[in-house]
């Protein structure tokens, strides 16, 4: 898959330098991917309307709503074991690193489970992908208000949502704090022609 310009340089230096040993609960996990999606929406709050501006006629109709949602979308693919941006070399052995520590973090969270729940996850000892997808349905919206954190205050989502039809209020934001994308279900590649487009 071709990879948008959003996604080459998607601020997750706190996914990337996460150490496997030091992550032994699931909230340190919630906090380093909460850092990283606040390092994210930061980049796209300061590079987005300069991009915006200086290709005014580029037929993008996104919003900074609906970047923050793309990039909100990535992280859960990164966290689940979905992301299929692997880049020049370089970046493809970044990529295996953190999917190597991903792996590690989530066997860890396994083994701290209780006995009942672990054997919910029975045959998902090597990827922990029930797991991941799991902890990530429990923490999308932490980390959809960690990105949205320094949203500008008027910005919207492009269309009415929010579970009820109503537009986000400020940041980006549901006023019941729901997640008003559902972007993180839709298959990367589906989101990436989408965004091409």
């Amino acid at each position: 898959a071709c990879a948008p310009y959003r996604r080459l340089h998607l601020c997750d230096q706190h996914l990337s330098h996460m150490q496997a040993e030091k992550i032994n609960t699931k909230d340190n996990l919630l906090l380093e991917v909460c850092l990283a999606a606040l390092h994210e929406g930061q980049s796209i709050k300061t590079h987005y309307p300069k991009y915006d501006e200086q290709y005014p006629f580029s037929g993008s109709v996104s919003t900074t709503c609906t970047m923050l949602a793309r990039s909100f979308a990535d992280i859960g693919d990164i966290i689940r074991g979905k992301d299929l941006y692997s880049g020049n070399s370089k970046e493809k052995k970044k990529r295996d690193e953190l999917e190597k520590n991903l792996k590690e973090i989530f066997k860890q969270i396994h083994s701290g489970l209780s006995k009942e729940k672990r054997s919910h996850y029975n045959g998902d000892t090597t990827n922990y992908y029930q797991l991941r997808e799991d902890w990530w349905n429990n923490n999308r919206k932490m980390v959809w208000y960690a990105i949205t954190c320094e949203a500008p205050k008027d910005s919207k989502y492009f269309r009415p949502t929010c579970g009820s039809g109503e537009w986000t209020k400020d940041n980006c934001r549901c006023v019941k704090n729901d997640v008003p994308t559902y972007f993180d279900y839709v298959p990367q590649y589906l989101r990436w022609f989408e965004e091409w487009a």
